[in-house]
């Protein structure tokens, strides 16, 4: 009895549809079999598998990204019911039906779900989010991190680039060019790392031109909306510190 009524059981999508980069967005409503455990990525799948919507008219498959399907590689970033967050951690069991699902807002539509989050690379690439060591040869054993602060520099070092806390952030939109709290974290573990420290100076500058960390208006969305739980607001106020200092620092030495 368990198997028919779990078989006879459907989930409901409101699913906002753009066909191109250009074109207007667009809802279209599907139903999918209900399975026991199934997150949103499986019922994207199914829709996939049979491109038919809820009045049974055959449409195109919806597009969506997705690579880990573990919430590590940040990829499947979509608004679920008006929140962003990764789809393959957003269960049906837990959702209110019908699932709304959007694109985020913050990054320009590529197709359907699918976005382009380039704005967030190049933020990393303004910042030197890396560390510069040259490969061509073996450097021997780097200098160690102390413990202490390895165990924070973990919790930083967990961001995936999903978007999600620049979806949040109301200081994040097409007018502005702030980029955003996980480039200004990534800031704060490469200036503790004892090699990335050598260009700690050259982080802080890029932080304290337009679009820097000036543009956070201290909403505090982006912590609360973080998947993996990162202190970006404590980030941000370290920076906050940091950056402050390093201009006192630069007037004093002029």
């Amino acid at each position: 009895m368990a198997q028919t009524a779990t078989a006879s059981k459907s989930v409901k999508f409101i699913i906002t549809r753009q066909d191109n980069p250009e074109s207007k967005s667009y809802t279209e409503e599907f139903e999918v079999p209900y399975r026991p455990g199934m997150n949103v990525i499986s019922a994207l799948m199914e829709i996939q598998r049979n491109p038919k919507n809820a009045q049974g008219q055959t449409t195109s498959p919806v597009c969506w990204d997705s690579n880990c399907l573990e919430e590590v590689c940040g990829a499947c970033s979509m608004v679920i019911n008006g929140k962003p967050r990764q789809a393959c951690a957003a269960l049906i069991d837990k959702l209110e039906q019908p699932i709304r699902i959007q694109p985020m807002k913050t990054f320009p539509v590529v197709r359907d779900l699918v976005i382009d989050r380039s704005r967030m690379f190049s933020a990393l690439k303004r910042v030197k989010a890396w560390i510069p060591i040259d490969g061509t040869y073996d450097l021997g054993p780097g200098p160690r991190m102390a413990e202490k602060k390895r165990q924070w520099a973990y919790e930083l070092s967990k961001c995936m680039t999903c978007g999600v806390c620049l979806e949040a952030c109301p200081n994040v939109n097409e007018k502005t060019d702030f980029i955003g709290p996980a480039a200004i974290s990534q800031v704060r573990l490469f200036n503790a790392h004892p090699t990335g420290e050598l260009n700690k100076e050259e982080r802080l500058e890029a932080l304290m031109q337009d679009g820097g960390i000036e543009g956070c208006g201290n909403s505090q969305n982006c912590v609360r909306s973080c998947p993996k739980g990162i202190p970006l607001t404590t980030s941000i106020a370290e920076m906050n510190k940091e950056t402050t200092k390093h201009l006192f620092k630069r007037w004093l030495s002029v």
